[in-house]
């Protein structure tokens, strides 16, 4: 009986331990998924807002100035957004660069839940305007890369076009979703969307996390790689694909799927923060009249 009684304890024991690793590991996976996100998102934020103030304040104050002219210091990277005497063409870039200060800085308030949550009525309104940027922005994309020939090359030109498509087709799914009351659906288009829209941004953090990393691991990096071009569909399509295999992940039971998708993410943030911390002195450089220089 002794014998007998001591092997259904261990084994009840042994099973006990058993089923709770199962438990252990997917519980670990699932907040290893969500910080990472998390990580991920604030990252993004914190570049998005940085780069909101310089629009501001080198578009924006070189508007209210007429000091126009002050954009051309770009020439140094091949760019001359001011053009003598093409008013429209001015005023359409000097709306294109503010409102993706809108973008930047209103975007990422539309992802927070608790802001959701809290203050519905400035959701919905910023939601409105974000909407409405983000489609003049695609439409101000294809006039100045076609029109105005705005864009570095025919690829940049081909990309713009193809970001612009995303943006407008993501927008309208956003606000579809939206109306019909499927808020799972529609806050993933949301998030789509706010990728997309966001390219010119993720195209510049890729270039100096590039140039940086490069750099540091010895390669020699140089504009006229290969990874520029790839660089010009990657840069939104990169983004994309992250947010797809997160949400696959999210539902997914698969813990190992979780970590691997877990790790991707943290990987891709430290990558993006070199860019952003690479960025960010440039762009202030650009503000501050010095001679542009790498």
């Amino acid at each position: 009986m002794d014998n007998t009684s001591t092997g259904i304890s261990l084994s009840n024991v042994d099973n006990s331990t058993n089923s709770q690793q199962p438990k252990d590991s997917s519980r670990l996976a699932n907040l290893g998924l969500k910080y990472s996100a998390l990580f991920w998102f604030l990252a993004i934020m914190a570049g998005q807002w940085l780069f909101f103030y310089y629009l501001i304040s080198f578009y924006g104050l070189s508007v209210i100035n007429d000091n126009m002219e002050i954009w051309n210091r770009w020439e140094a990277m091949g760019s001359s957004p001011y053009k003598a005497g093409d008013s429209t063409g001015n005023a359409m870039f000097a709306a294109h660069t503010l409102g993706a200060g809108i973008v930047a800085f209103g975007g990422a308030l539309q992802l927070i839940p608790k802001l959701r949550s809290i203050v519905p009525t400035f959701h919905k309104v910023n939601g409105y305007i974000y909407l409405t940027t983000v489609m003049c922005l695609a439409l101000s994309g294809f006039y100045l890369s076609w029109i105005r020939e705005a864009s570095p090359n025919a690829i940049s030109a081909i990309g713009t076009s193809i970001n612009g498509f995303l943006i407008i087709g993501f927008a309208y799914l956003t606000v579809k979703t939206a109306r019909i009351r499927r808020i799972q659906q529609h806050r993933r288009w949301a998030i789509r969307l706010f990728l997309v829209s966001n390219a010119q941004w993720f195209l510049r953090v890729g270039v100096f996390s590039y140039l940086i990393t490069g750099t540091v691991m010895g390669t020699e990096p140089a504009f006229g790689d290969p990874f520029f071009s790839v660089w010009t569909f990657a840069c939104f399509l990169l983004p994309l694909l992250t947010a797809e295999l997160y949400f696959f992940a999210s539902r997914s039971s698969s813990a190992s799927l979780k970590l691997i998708t877990s790790l991707f993410l943290i990987v891709l943030t430290i990558l993006m923060l070199i860019g952003v911390f690479g960025l960010t002195p440039f762009l202030l450089q650009v503000m501050s009249g010095e001679p542009i220089a790498f």
